[in-house]
């Protein structure tokens, strides 16, 4: 029978996505509930630069929160959340789509971190932790500022679907977390939308990001970090959660935490099992890991959580992939984190005759990261992906997204 092959994926055909590189982070105080506080329109109006000095309020009320088209965190009061709306790309229609964005502003100065999560519409763990995190903190008692934008890809969010559905060309659909920095000029509504979000919102106000995400629909994965661990500012915050697994490679071009790392922003990505779903007890690790981050860079104080050292967390820097080379019912033999060896068979496919016509086994020894959760495949379909260690890793390797 047959195996999947060992050769890169076309990085449109798979799931994950996000990772960091170089930068700095320090500042301090404590977590709780906070009230709730509408930002004051202090700001002037006109032309907006890719680094606004200036929060931008655009005179429209959205369900009694204002609408920014571009922000700076510091024009906010501090102590206090402010709960915004970001302008973003324009429709057809000539109407817009709305980011939502949370503010948690420090009584005292420090540190900026920037929280996204829905960049991929069918990804609602990562909403759901982001949103865990900001309810946990107080600002009177902060030192710095949290932002939170929890729902980047609005058109994809709106169908809970992974991709954006264009309209500019027919209809096609993009992955927005190719499309970063964006290009507030581009010819598609997601290049424009992520080059208005990056200039206008995030880049300005972060010394730090951590892009949420979690498996795509129909791939389900561990509860992991991307990271490039070869930077220390991003193996310092990586290394404060405790998950199962760190991915330690840069992978490919045109996702977000590249787009923060070439210009000077560590960031990194938690990948936080299936799609479509809220997996609560992954959603606790990674807030566990979020909040131990806050105190590292000193925007919260308290006793640090758990950390990948206490839960044993499998590093590894490749990621090898076993596709499907029939079509037909897929049966797993091995589970989420499990370990393998070379040669050791994973998984089998039957027809519908129930006849099997391929077996699956793994040519590398390391532990399971992500596998499919839909029960049928065709050729080409990831069904597994191996993380493991190699001496002399591919630092642009595609993982599944």
């Amino acid at each position: 029978m047959s195996n999947g092959p060992s050769e890169h994926l076309d990085r449109r055909d798979f799931m994950i996505a996000s990772v960091a590189t170089i930068g700095a982070s320090a500042a301090l105080v404590a977590n709780a509930s906070s009230a709730n506080a509408q930002a004051s329109p202090t700001s002037a109006a006109g032309s907006v630069s890719s680094t606004p000095s200036a929060t931008l309020y655009t005179g429209d009320v959205i369900q009694g929160k204002k609408v920014v088209s571009a922000l700076n965190v510091d024009d906010l009061a501090p102590g206090r959340k402010h709960l915004l709306y970001f302008q973003g790309v324009e429709m057809p229609t000539g109407q817009h789509w709305y980011v939502s964005v949370t503010v948690a502003r420090g009584a005292n100065p420090g540190k900026r971190v920037v929280l996204v999560s829905g960049v991929h519409g069918d990804e609602m763990s990562s909403v759901h932790t982001v949103q865990t995190v900001m309810n946990q903190l107080d600002p009177a008692r902060m030192s710095g500022t949290v932002m939170a934008v929890t729902d980047v890809s609005r058109a994809a969010l709106e169908g809970m679907q992974r991709r954006w559905p264009n309209a500019g060309r027919g209809a096609d659909l993009i992955d927005m977390n190719r499309e970063w920095p964006g290009n507030e000029n581009g010819p598609t509504a997601p290049s424009r939308h992520a080059g208005l979000l990056f200039n206008r919102l995030l880049q300005p106000n972060a010394d730090a990001a951590i892009d949420f995400h979690t498996g795509t629909t129909g791939f389900e994965v561990t509860a992991f970090n991307i990271a490039g661990m070869d930077v220390p500012e991003v193996r310092a915050m990586v290394e404060l959660y405790p998950v199962d697994q760190i991915f330690d490679n840069h992978v490919y071009p045109g996702v977000l935490h590249n787009a923060f790392m070439d210009v000077g922003i560590p960031a990194f990505t938690p990948e936080i099992g299936a799609a479509r779903v809220l997996n609560l007890e992954m959603i606790k690790l990674f807030v566990e890991g979020t909040m131990n981050v806050l105190k590292h860079h000193g925007i919260v104080s308290g006793p640090m959580g758990r950390k990948g050292k206490d839960v044993s967390v499998f590093v590894g820097n490749s990621a090898f992939p076993i596709l499907a080379t029939e079509g037909g019912l897929v049966e797993h033999l091995v589970r989420l984190n499990d370990k393998v060896e070379p040669g050791q068979k994973v998984a089998i496919q039957r027809n519908s005759f129930g006849e099997v016509v391929a077996e699956y086994t793994s040519a590398v020894a390391g532990e399971v990261t992500g596998q499919r959760s839909d029960a049928m495949a065709e050729p080409g379909n990831p069904l597994l992906f191996i993380l493991f260690h190699q001496d002399a890793p591919d630092r642009g390797e595609t993982y599944p997204e």
